[in-house]
C-alpha cells in the first residue's frame, strides 16, 4: 500500500491545484494525507458539502461495520476476514477523502470468491438493508480465471443513516463477470461508495450501477486493466427526484494494449432541486495500442427546477488506437416524439411515460438478469406515477 505523488499546476477554474492528468491524481490508504475538502476542489465542486460532511468525519462512525448478507450458489466461497487480510487493498488505492475514510473505518471484510473455471447459472445476491448510524463497509469480489458469474449488490432501507463503502472487484484472466449495484435507499440516507475494478487478460466485465433512492448518493468507479485483450462495459441508470443529489464518477484507465470499453449512463430528473452529476474520465496511456473506447451520458429533464451536470473527459497519449470518443446530452422531452404518440390517440401523460420507458429500456435490457430487469422497470413506473400526481 503506497502513496502516489503528483505534480501540480493551477486548475483552469483558478480555485485549487490539479494534477496534470487523471492518472497522476493523489492516491493513498493513509487518511491523514487526505485532508477534509473545502468544496472548491475539482473532485468536490459539484457535491453539496454540508450534506456529505458526516461521511467525511471518521470520529462520527459507529465501531460496528455495516451488516451484509450473501446468498450464493453452491461452490462459491464466502468469508469474513480481518482488515489485515493480504487480498484487501490489492485493487488500487483511495483517490478521495470519502474512499479514504471508508478504508480507514472498516474492521472486517466480506470476501466472495468465485473459483477457477466455474460457471454460475444463478446470481450471487449481496444485500445491505439493515443500516443504522454512520458505518463503514468493505466487500471484496474475486472472480478467478475462466469463471463466469453475476453478482447483484442491493441497498435499501436505512432511514436516516449513512454508509461509506469500498467494493474491490477482481476479474481473473479469461473470466466473465457482471456486477450490478442497486441503490434504493430511504429518502434521507447518505451513501458514498468506491468501486475499484482490476480487469485481467482477455476478461469480459460488465459493471452496472442503478441509483433510485437516497438523499445523497455518490458512487465512484475506477478501473485497472491488468492484461491485454480485455473488454469492459459500464452501464448506469438513475432517476432523481426533488431534493435528491445523485452523483456518479467513472475513471477508465486504458494502460494495456488491445482493450475495449464502452460507458453508457442515462438519467431522468424531476422536481425542484433534483440534481445529478456525471463525471466520465477516460485515459489512454502510451502503452495502450489498439484501444477502442467510447463514453456517453444522456439526461432527460422532466420538470422545471432540476439540474444535470455532465462532464466527459478524454485524454489520449497514444496515436495507435482503434477509436476513442465521448458525448454528453441533456434536454427535455422531445416534442416530436410526444406529438407522434399523441397524434395517434395516446394521452399526454401516457405518452410521456412511454418515452421515459423507452429511454431507459436500452440499458435495462443489457443487464441480462430477467428478475432485476423486471424489478427496475417496476421501480421506474413508480417514479413516473409519482411525477404524474
Amino acid at each position: 500500500m503506497t502513496t502516489t505523488n503528483i505534480t501540480e499546476r493551477p486548475h483552469s477554474h483558478g480555485l485549487t491545484p490539479s494534477t496534470i492528468n487523471r492518472a497522476d491524481r493523489f492516491a493513498t490508504f493513509d487518511l491523514a494525507q487526505m485532508p477534509m475538502p473545502a468544496g472548491r476542489e475539482e473532485d468536490w465542486r459539484f457535491t453539496p458539502m454540508r450534506r456529505i460532511e458526516r461521511i467525511l468525519d471518521p470520529s462520527l462512525y459507529s465501531e460496528q461495520d455495516a451488516p451484509v448478507t450473501v446468498n450464493a450458489p453452491e461452490g462459491v466461497q464466502v468469508e469474513t476476514v480481518e482488515r489485515t487480510d493480504k487480498r484487501l487493498g490489492s485493487v488500487l488505492a483511495p483517490t478521495d477523502r470519502a474512499a479514504a475514510v471508508a478504508w480507514d473505518r472498516f474492521s472486517t471484510s466480506t470476501v466472495i470468491t468465485i473459483p477457477k473455471g466455474i460457471t454460475l447459472d444463478t446470481p450471487i445476491i449481496v444485500t445491505v438493508d439493515e443500516l443504522a448510524d454512520i458505518r463503514a463497509q468493505h466487500i471484496f469480489i474475486d472472480a478467478c480465471e475462466q469463471s463466469q458469474a453475476t453478482v447483484i449488490l442491493t441497498h435499501s432501507g436505512g432511514n436516516t443513516s449513512a454508509l461509506a463503502q469500498t467494493v474491490e472487484i477482481t476479474a481473473g484472466d479469461a473470466s466473465q463477470l457482471t456486477v450490478v449495484s442497486v441503490q434504493e435507499w430511504d429518502e434521507e440516507v447518505t451513501h458514498a461508495s468506491s468501486h475499484r475494478l482490476a480487469i485481467g487478460r482477455d476478461s469480459r466485465v460488465k459493471h452496472i450501477v442503478v441509483t433510485l433512492g437516497g438523499d445523497l448518493v455518490r458512487v465512484n468507479a475506477e478501473t485497472d486493466f491488468r492484461g491485454p485483450g480485455a473488454e469492459l462495459t459500464m452501464l448506469g441508470l438513475y432517476f432523481v427526484d426533488a431534493g435528491q443529489h445523485l452523483e456518479h464518477r467513472i475513471f477508465v484507465d486504458h494502460s494495456q494494449p488491445n482493450c475495449y470499453s464502452r460507458v453508457t449512463y442515462k438519467g431522468a430528473l424531476q422536481g425542484r432541486d433534483a440534481h445529478s452529476v456525471w463525471i466520465g474520465d477516460c485515459l489512454i496511456r502510451e502503452a495502450a495500442d489498439g484501444t477502442d473506447t467510447y463514453e456517453l451520458n444522456r439526461n432527460l429533464v422532466l420538470s422545471e427546477g432540476a439540474k444535470a451536470d455532465s462532464v466527459p473527459n478524454l485524454e489520449i497519449e497514444n496515436g495507435e488506437i482503434a477509436g476513442a470518443g465521448h458525448a454528453s446530452a441533456t434536454g427535455r422531452f422531445d416534442d416530436e416524439q410526444l406529438f407522434y404518440l399523441m397524434s395517434r390517440g395516446i394521452p399526454e401523460k401516457e405518452a410521456r411515460r412511454l418515452v421515459v420507458r423507452g429511454f431507459f429500456a436500452e440499458l435495462i435490457d443489457q443487464i441480462g438478469v430477467p428478475s432485476v430487469q423486471e424489478h427496475l422497470m417496476t421501480a421506474i413506473e413508480k417514479e413516473l406515477a409519482r411525477s404524474a400526481q
